[in-house]
């Protein structure tokens, strides 16, 4: 913790720890790995001032499926032109948007989307077509949990605190070719020129949140890289989701097709059992089960370092609360 980011010893953990994450994302050489601070929330500006050359100036499109997505689209309207190319607001973000429903600009100077929607447990499961125009994707909540091919994106960005690291650090892979081109306001600490010639570090980066990160890569790998973790995390998202489909009393609020494996919302549709279920949970020792403030019921959030006996005992307690509240 105490470490001089410069010091020898660190630059070999930084060093490892981007090496690392290249080797588990199959990084292109195209593509610079950046540790960055300002979470993923900051990516919400940082993307528009240094994709969008003039303020006020320049189209990009969005993708809005969620909470997130819908703040990084308010915030981007600040710097430009938005278009929105798809919403699920009509559904309350229940489904994701099939390739066919995405109204694309082919003049956008890129598209913008939230691969996995924690608030309201969607989750794309296939890498929306663009044409030259570069994709920009908050994967902050599924980032490692599926192998991704990177080439196919400009910028994926994401806040560590789901499945890399204590949060602080925020992982950004941006395509080389797209820095440089900042709007003239941008501040230093948001250029992404700036970053890439400093390998992340004009300032002292968040440096034992990397180090994290190296040790959580290593137990990655243990587990078979992101493609064995695809395995366990769809084996233990199964679990759950194959209870709510058979359930009388739970339903899962996401559409099939559109589930995420990373947080599963589901309600009994009585607000009242909702609230006595969650007291229960906490009781059993299942936290933090309540679902946000924008849709009540529950969310199971199981990210990559939730072992499956935890979603095991969750259906367990699942099912004895459903047998005493029968109507």
């Amino acid at each position: 913790m105490e470490m001089s980011h410069r010091s020898k010893v660190y630059l070999g953990i930084f060093e490892s720890t981007k090496e690392k994450i290249k080797a588990a994302l199959s990084v292109p050489d195209t593509h610079e790995v950046l540790f960055l601070q300002g979470g993923a929330s900051l990516q919400f500006s940082m993307i528009p001032m240094n994709l969008i050359p003039e303020l006020g100036k320049g189209k990009a499109d969005y993708a809005v499926t969620g909470n997130f997505s819908t703040i990084a689209m308010k915030e981007a309207k600040k710097y430009c032109d938005v278009h929105i190319a798809a919403t699920s607001e009509d559904k309350n973000h229940s489904y994701i948007p099939k390739q066919s429903d995405l109204q694309l600009s082919p003049d956008a100077s890129y598209f913008y989307y939230c691969a996995n929607n924690t608030v309201y447990g969607t989750e794309w499961q296939y890498v929306p077509e663009t044409g030259t125009v570069p994709i920009c994707c908050d994967m902050s909540s599924d980032i490692l949990s599926k192998p991704v091919d990177v080439s196919k994106y400009g910028i994926i960005f994401a806040g560590a605190q789901k499945n890399m690291a204590p949060a602080g650090l925020t992982v950004v892979i941006i395509r080389k070719d797209l820095a440089g081109h900042e709007m003239p306001c941008t501040p230093l600490m948001m250029n992404y020129q700036t970053m890439i010639e400093k390998d992340s570090m004009y300032n002292t980066p968040p440096c034992w949140n990397i180090y994290m990160l190296g040790l959580v890569l290593d137990w990655l790998e243990k587990q078979g890289g992101v493609k064995g973790m695809e395995q366990i995390k769809s084996k233990k998202a199964a679990i759950l989701y194959d209870y709510l489909d058979e359930s009388k009393l739970f339903k899962a609020c996401a559409e099939k097709g559109s589930r995420s494996d990373m947080n599963v919302t589901f309600c009994t549709g009585d607000e009242e059992k909702d609230a006595a279920f969650c007291k229960g949970a906490t009781e059993h020792g299942f936290l933090n089960v309540k679902g946000h403030r924008k849709v009540g019921g529950m969310r199971a959030s199981i990210y990559n370092a939730m072992p499956a006996e935890g979603v095991e005992k969750l259906v367990a307690y699942m099912k004895e609360f459903e047998v005493n509240n029968r109507v």
